[in-house]
């Protein structure tokens, strides 16, 4: 059975001596990835994705800046961000966007800023966002609750917080992203959460190259590893692999406005 992987970065240089090979292989005939949605993370990330999507048929993208980048972000790049969102079909997703207060570089204020501004800009544009919050829930919340994200709706990427938490993503109609750390051993809050959270909110994504599930932790990740990220929930939920599958292929074509 096929499968939908909503959120890779086969754009970073660590695909370079493989990725041909790899992309072909994994939509071919005999693949297992149904489409896969590539994310942007830098401006750079962003052109590569909507090179990857118009070579690649099942390949969609999604643009925008992640925290980490907005540094020497500029009203001009966000005018390209919108021209490209606007008149490429294959653009899918305004992401991935948010905070990160890990290294806290940007600045908070910085951070703050472009994710309001680039809220604002998927609202404009009708697409759902992607968001990236790492070591800034309340504030993440704060801000989508303040610039009505929900108008768009979207997806908490790789989600880390709490079950608790998870109700006030879920009262805002967003989806949650949920990779290889399920499988960690030290996975116990995501797994309450993920206990908690309804399947027509789950999707399944690996961040490859990043977060490879158990038993490749540590390694190179790609999307023929969402099997086990697949596997892990089906265990969780009490129900097939197959029907975790099923229902998150139809929750990613939903979000993604790709219903066939």
């Amino acid at each position: 059975m096929k499968i939908f992987e909503t959120h890779a970065h086969y754009d970073d240089e660590s695909f370079d001596k493989d990725r041909e090979y790899l992309l072909t292989e994994m939509l071919g005939d005999s693949g297992m990835i149904d489409v896969i949605v590539n994310i942007g993370a830098s401006l750079k990330g962003c052109k590569d994705s909507l090179a990857l999507a118009a070579k690649y048929d099942k390949v969609y993208a999604a643009i925008g800046v992640h925290p980490s980048d907005v540094g020497a972000l500029t009203a001009s790049d966000m005018e390209w961000l919108y021209e490209n969102a606007v008149k490429n079909p294959k653009v899918v997703a305004v992401g991935e966007i948010g905070l990160d207060y890990h290294y806290q570089s940007p600045s908070k204020d910085i951070q703050n800023k472009w994710f309001i501004e680039q809220i604002a800009l998927a609202k404009k544009v009708k697409k759902p966002i992607i968001v990236h919050s790492r070591d800034a829930c309340q504030d993440t919340i704060d801000i989508m609750k303040q610039e009505n994200a929900s108008a768009v709706g979207g997806i908490v990427h790789c989600y880390s917080y709490t079950k608790e938490t998870a109700k006030d993503f879920l009262n805002m109609g967003f989806y949650f992203g949920i990779g290889g750390v399920i499988t960690f051993k030290n996975a116990k809050k995501l797994i309450e959460a993920v206990e908690y959270i309804p399947m027509d909110k789950l999707l399944l994504e690996t961040d490859s190259p990043y977060l490879a599930p158990e038993p490749y932790r540590g390694k190179r990740n790609d999307s023929t590893n969402i099997s086990f990220i697949a596997e892990k929930i089906a265990q969780i939920k009490g129900i097939s692999t197959t029907q975790v599958i099923d229902k998150t292929n139809e929750n990613a074509r939903k979000i993604f406005q790709l219903i066939r």
